[in-house]
């Protein structure tokens, strides 16, 4: 697998996206201009450009006179909103086009997207003894599948993707019910317990008191 090609001139955000793409796995690398995008390109491949259009040197629109030729997919990750710019960015070439601020999940579902449908990642995840199709939805524990409840499945896939973080029950609950759902009743509680009694994950799954909850890959 090849890496990211983050072409994005404030550093900051940057080393934000390297850090969301990180939670999937994916290598990325910086270029914080056209010119040093376009060395980069010169001098290995990528799976992916994630490219910003302001620049301070060359833009992001005339940057993918360049781009198109390596046959590199590219999404447009830019502050600017207006719909001739999202049009020109398609009619360019690029697979998608998000308009910052953007959320996390945002970011890796639309990557992830395109990894998919260019044939540049796997759809599996595999995670401890489990692997996960996301495409089908489906689970499987050493090769046997694992029947999930839709809430069952989406929890173990943001825990997943967020292994070795401990997250707040609000996020949890934001993340699998939505923004509406109630963290004070005890519906995560429960869902957590059937996924640690399905799974066998009793110690990969943890109980952080009084904060919620984290997966521990490394644990024995």
């Amino acid at each position: 697998m090849n890496p990211i090609l983050i072409v994005e001139d404030e550093p900051a955000i940057a080393n934000l996206i390297c850090l969301t793409l990180g939670q999937i796995d994916l290598v990325c690398l910086q270029a914080h201009s056209g010119r040093q995008a376009a060395d980069l390109l010169d001098s290995q491949s990528f799976d992916l450009v994630l490219l910003d259009v302001m620049l301070p040197d060359v833009d992001g629109f005339s940057l993918m006179d360049y781009i198109r030729p390596t046959g590199t997919p590219v999404i447009f990750l830019t502050a600017r909103t207006e719909v001739r710019d999202r049009v020109r960015g398609l009619q360019l070439g690029a697979y998608d086009y998000i308009v910052k601020p953007f959320a996390a999940e945002e970011l890796i579902a639309r990557v992830e997207g395109v990894l998919r449908h260019t044939g540049r990642r796997s759809t599996l995840l595999q995670v401890l003894d489990i692997e996960i199709d996301p495409g089908a939805r489906s689970v499987k524990q050493k090769g046997i599948p694992v029947e999930l409840t839709p809430h069952e499945y989406d929890l173990l896939l943001t825990l997943v993707h967020n292994r070795g973080v401990v997250l707040y029950r609000s996020v949890l609950f934001e993340r699998v019910w939505g923004a509406d759902a109630d963290p004070s009743n005890r519906t995560l509680d429960t869902h957590i317990s059937r996924l640690r009694r399905k799974l066998g994950w009793d110690k990969a799954i943890r109980t952080v008191p009084r904060i919620g909850y984290i997966l521990e890959v490394d644990k024995p």
